[in-house]
């Protein structure tokens, strides 16, 4: 197959084109035929135009690039390798949302012929991919695993903002049915990966590779999270105390910090759904989770108790949130905890402005109920720089004691502003 595809006798697709899918997409097709598939009509005809819907790539990444967008299963029927990168979020109760990578599943059984292989590289528990993505494509196509087509698993790495990290190189994690699917599977990502593949022992355990990844993050934060909360109430900087701690040559740089987005905040959830239906509880996993989604609480309380105590009529206060998106510099707003810091806020009756150069005001609108302010004062009572977006960074205290009452407070997440703010009052995590 792999000969084929270089030869562009044969086609390779890639379903979804978001954070992860896109850039596959591209990258792939700087090498061999590859068709780009996603639902949304509107998202492929951006991309027709050499526009990246997510803002995360340029124009340039475009060119030279074999590569046709489409909606159209006619046109998906052309390919041979299909790779399935669709999200996978949770449900409001923390419950895995298995709906979209079950439906690309559903769109890979209508177009799979004899000879195929499909890959998933979205994010899901041990075993998935096999007891819950396998079935619908056989029941669809009415062929058979490891019979009439194979079967792998690659789970994604893209970083969205980060330039350094990339898909060339950093090193994928590969995994088959079978040992002949292992060996094409790492021949094909082999295409484009210059960092090479690390070829795992099944597709279980690669799905599981990917889950420990973030929930090892998400449990470290988790303890800074924690520290945090301690040293406030010592009064003395957790920054400070993590700068001493870190001339030991062993000691782990790890930050406290909101934990949303896509993958840190969600992927733990998948390991302990599994865990529980296996009859295991997690403790450690489930600590985690649980402080690091009341960091948002954490950071809105602060800012009320500090209104609360300087301002005589709480309902005309004002706060100023600076960044919505879920990290710094990227458009991505999906699970941004900034949101749940703003609506504590509402929720006491006081007045919320946001701004944040990357985020779209209308997504965040429909997403969270919230648009992006156009009008800002110079009298707020605080100010809380969320996320440390670069346009922040570079604006200095003084710019920040303008904007703010004499009593006003600054709150700090990720420490961007500390030791310059002198003239209000400042916290940070």
């Amino acid at each position: 197959m792999i000969k084929k595809l270089v030869n562009k006798e044969q086609k390779l697709a890639v379903i979804g084109l978001g954070y992860v899918g896109l850039p596959v997409a591209l990258s792939m097709a700087k090498k061999i035929a590859v068709i780009g598939f996603d639902i949304s009509a509107d998202r492929v005809a951006l991309m027709q135009q050499g526009i990246d819907p997510s803002k995360e790539l340029d124009k340039e990444d475009f060119e030279g690039c074999d590569i046709t967008f489409t909606n159209s299963l006619d046109v998906l029927r052309e390919a041979t390798f299909f790779i399935v990168a669709v999200p996978t979020p949770v449900y409001a109760n923390n419950a895995p949302d298995l709906t979209a990578v079950k439906k690309a599943s559903e769109t890979v059984g209508k177009v799979l012929k004899k000879g195929d292989y499909v890959v998933f590289e979205s994010t899901v528990y041990p075993g998935c991919t096999e007891e819950d993505c396998l079935p619908v494509i056989e029941k669809i196509s009415g062929l058979k695993m490891g019979v009439d087509f194979k079967l792998g698993y690659s789970p994604e790495r893209i970083n969205p903002g980060d330039k350094q990290h990339t898909l060339h190189n950093v090193v994928k994690v590969v995994s088959g049915c079978d040992e002949e699917s292992l060996n094409v599977i790492a021949d094909v990502y082999c295409l484009v990966v210059e960092a090479g593949v690390h070829k795992a022992a099944s597709i279980k355990v690669a799905e599981a590779s990917k889950i420990i990844e973030n929930t090892q993050r998400d449990m470290n934060i988790a303890l800074m999270n924690e520290l945090s909360q301690i040293f406030d109430r010592v009064g003395i900087n957790t920054y400070e105390v993590l700068e001493a701690a870190g001339t030991k040559w062993n000691f782990l740089k790890f930050s406290p910090g909101l934990v949303g987005g896509h993958c840190i905040g969600v992927d733990p959830y998948y390991l302990t759904y599994k865990a529980n239906d296996l009859g295991y509880t997690s403790r450690l996993i489930n600590a985690a989770r649980f402080i690091n989604d009341g960091m948002a609480k954490y950071v809105g309380e602060k800012a009320v108790q500090h209104i609360i105590a300087n301002c005589e009529k709480v309902k005309e206060a004002k706060v100023l949130v600076l960044g919505s998106t879920f990290k710094e510099d990227v458009s991505d707003i999906r699970n941004s905890k900034v949101a749940d810091i703003i609506n504590h806020i509402k929720s006491h009756f006081i007045n919320v402005d946001v701004a944040d150069p990357h985020a779209d005001s209308h997504e965040l609108m429909e997403e969270y109920g919230y648009e992006l302010s156009t009008n800002f004062s110079t009298d707020y009572d605080v100010v809380i720089v969320a996320v440390a977006h670069k346009d922040y960074i570079k604006k200095d205290a003084a710019y920040y004691t303008s904007i703010t009452k004499p009593h006003g407070l600054i709150i700090d997440l990720k420490g961007i502003l500390r030791n310059k703010i002198s003239s209000r009052a400042y916290w940070s995590l």
